[in-house]
């Protein structure tokens, strides 16, 4: 009896210690879930929401334009510059910042593909002290006050001169793979017409989206750098389907935007990828459906770059056209060329392409005390911003850029009175 006794306070021991240790084990996983904080992802997809608008802003590295504005391997200043543009940021009403990450073939973040850029520690290759994450540090801030982060890439673009490309660290893919490189006037590029370098550019962007919780993917308006690059042998290597070396030209980018596209949504279908192309797609006066202006310069014929058609493919989720210039301008006016965009992304609805529209917020920032220049005091911005939040084909505008708006008070009010009277 004693010993069944026994067995039977075992037994109810043991099941006191299980039953605790069930609810030790429940009670430590409900305090785990209580201090994780809120999805960063979600909070930034939250505050879009709410906002119902792309409120975004470039900030530019190449240059040191906005971040850092000296070049530093301190992680401690590069901290501190992030923290300040990242609190400016938040201040004007943003909700999103498009951070140039790669401006050069390079990196701002540790990467097995490409090297450190010269413009965040002043040296190719070179890597911030402390093992610190640029990128890293970025995404993680905006999340916390409820910004998105896109990474912005410029992907065909080496070096802007001879110092640059004399500069390149060891590790670089274009000391690695000269046969990929062509020299034009000044600047060092990669070759549109290699698969090779589409797959450089594909992968780096898989890359990031496969390390870092950024909100999309943007490409500026850089592609072709100009009608007599120097690819006459890989015309004639490629293009034997394509009579007209424009077009060919044209293909060869197509095939890197529907690349980035596939790829992009096969490793995130969520992500955002899209481009700000240079605004003019073409004038009327060169092509039959190009827009109601009269500029020789455009997308389609000087950079080789068919905005359009990622439009109507549907491989770009948003497309950003860079609208810098005034209303009523004689050649490009403002009016004739978001009327156009708001016709391509309408034409292509089944698609669902956003629109969002590059402002020059940077031209009331140079215009200064002109007070006989169009952009003088904001009101051309702020004219700007009402068109577009009027039409409803347009989900917002992005600014640019950061560092010349955060010394603009005009530019300022302006964004003021839009976003943060809400």
């Amino acid at each position: 009896m004693k010993r069944l006794e026994r067995t039977l306070t075992e037994i109810a021991i043991s099941l006191v210690f299980v039953i605790l240790a069930m609810v030790l084990f429940g009670v430590h996983e409900k305090k785990t879930e209580e201090k994780k904080p809120k999805e960063a992802k979600e909070e930034a997809v939250m505050r879009r929401e709410a906002d119902r608008e792309m409120r975004g802003v470039w900030v530019a590295s190449v240059e040191n334009l906005d971040y850092p504005a000296v070049p530093t391997a301190s992680a401690e200043e590069l901290r501190a510059q992030a923290d300040a543009v990242l609190d400016g940021v938040d201040r004007m009403g943003f909700n999103a910042i498009f951070l140039q990450v790669r401006p050069c073939s390079d990196a701002f973040y540790p990467s097995e593909i490409y090297p450190f850029s010269r413009y965040l520690t002043g040296q190719q290759g070179l890597a911030p002290d402390s093992e610190f994450d640029p990128l890293a540090y970025w995404v993680e801030e905006a999340h916390k006050r409820g910004l998105e982060l896109h990474a912005w890439i410029n992907p065909y673009r080496i070096a802007r001169d001879l110092a640059e490309w004399q500069s390149l660290a060891e590790g670089s893919p274009a000391r690695q793979h000269p046969d990929w490189v062509v020299q034009y006037q000044e600047g060092y590029y990669f070759n549109p017409a290699l698969p090779e370098v589409r797959d450089l550019v594909i992968g780096g962007v898989t890359e990031i989206i496969e390390n870092y919780q950024v909100d999309g993917i943007h490409l500026d308006d850089y592609f072709y750098p100009g009608a007599d690059f120097n690819d006459g042998v890989s015309y004639a290597a490629f293009g034997a389907d394509f009579p007209d070396i424009g077009d060919w030209r044209r293909n060869n980018v197509n095939l890197l935007v529907q690349g980035l596209d596939t790829a992009i949504h096969e490793v995130k279908p969520d992500l955002e990828f899209g481009v700000s192309p240079a605004g003019i797609w073409a004038s009327n006066t060169m092509h039959p459906e190009g827009s109601a202006t009269t500029s020789s310069f455009s997308s389609y014929f000087s950079l080789y770059a068919d905005s359009r058609t990622w439009v109507r493919e549907g491989w770009v989720d948003y497309i950003a056209p860079q609208l810098y210039w005034e209303m009523g301008h004689a050649t490009a006016d403002f009016s004739a060329l978001l009327e156009w965009w708001s016709g391509v992304v309408k034409e292509a609805e089944d698609k669902n392409v956003k629109l969002y529209v590059g402002l020059a917020d940077y031209k009331t920032a140079e215009a200064g005390e002109d007070g006989n220049n169009p952009w003088y005091g904001g009101s051309q911005v702020e004219r700007q911003m009402g068109a577009c939040k009027e039409n409803d084909a347009v989900g917002g505008t992005i600014h640019f850029r950061y560092g010349l708006i955060a010394g603009c008070p005009p530019i300022q009010q302006v964004l003021g009175q839009a976003y943060l009277k809400d």
